[in-house]
């Protein structure tokens, strides 16, 4: 039976990609900060293991916990994080440092608990949640952007470390999505009095978000990247947001950001 491991499948993407898993015969490990009832595991159940990636010690015991379970893992899929929004000139250092350690990284404290089984068994696949914020940088949310940019680099000077353990390595770029991750986000209204487009921006940003791709959408590209035959490094989620990535890579880089901005600036 063929294993998955994911972080924040508590909810959203993670939640819908953790059960459409398990629906279709893999037993899934949910990794996540919250405490859930135990029971012994069902076939089409997914299996709750408390994991803090804030933490190595907890990361580490999480995957520990899991291999006393299984002796292999096939797919881990590191999707934990969540989002901040505010102008750059204020938002507060400790607030925007610990985008950056919840989102990269609890990815690597995440991905160092789980090489050393990837390598001793020599396959497996490692796939990362990022965004196509992490491409196209969006106003507002610039620590939550580059969180997501970090990512995508860490991820391909990855693929190439661990090629030789037969270990692939991959990014999922979602766009907007309709799940809880919206309302969870971490709100500055600091310097708005300055700043006069952000809070217009923000409530567009989430507008956008609300009306987004159901997360099913999402759980099915983690299906594809985990089973195909030979994964691509970055795939981005939404046809839509397919082509902005394809124009990002054609035009100027100032017309771009100039685009970005009239429609979020």
């Amino acid at each position: 039976m063929n294993t998955l491991v994911i972080t924040g499948g508590s909810s959203g993407i993670g939640k819908a990609t953790a059960s459409l898993f398990a629906e279709r015969g893999w037993r899934v490990f949910e990794l996540s900060r919250k405490p859930h009832p135990t029971s012994p595991w069902r076939e089409g159940e997914v299996q709750h293991v408390i994991c803090d990636v804030c933490s190595e010690e907890s990361c580490r015991k999480a995957v520990a916990e899991v291999l006393t379970q299984t002796d292999h893992i096939d797919v881990v899929i590191s999707n934990a994080g969540y989002g901040i929004s505010g102008p750059v000139e204020f938002t507060e250092i400790a607030d925007a440092e610990h985008q950056m350690d919840v989102n990269f990284m609890g990815a690597v404290r995440f991905t160092q608990a789980v090489l050393p089984q990837l390598r001793a068994q020599r396959y497996g696949r490692i796939i990362y949640t990022s965004s196509v914020a992490g491409v196209l940088a969006v106003p507002y949310q610039a620590f939550y952007s580059a969180s997501k940019a970090a990512i995508n680099a860490m991820a391909l000077a990855l693929a190439n470390e661990v090629r030789e353990f037969g270990i692939s390595v991959s990014v999922l770029m979602p766009g907007d999505v309709s799940t809880g991750f919206t309302d969870a986000r971490r709100k500055s209204s600091a310097g708005a009095d300055i700043y006069r487009h952000a809070n217009q921006a923000i409530t567009a940003m989430e507008k956008d978000e609300r009306g987004g791709m159901q997360p099913r959408k999402m759980a099915e590209r983690f299906y594809h990247i985990a089973t195909c035959r030979s994964p691509r490094p970055q795939y981005v989620g939404g046809a839509l947001y397919r082509t902005f990535c394809f124009l990002n890579c054609l035009l100027p880089t100032r017309l771009v950001n100039w685009i970005e901005g009239r429609m979020y600036g």
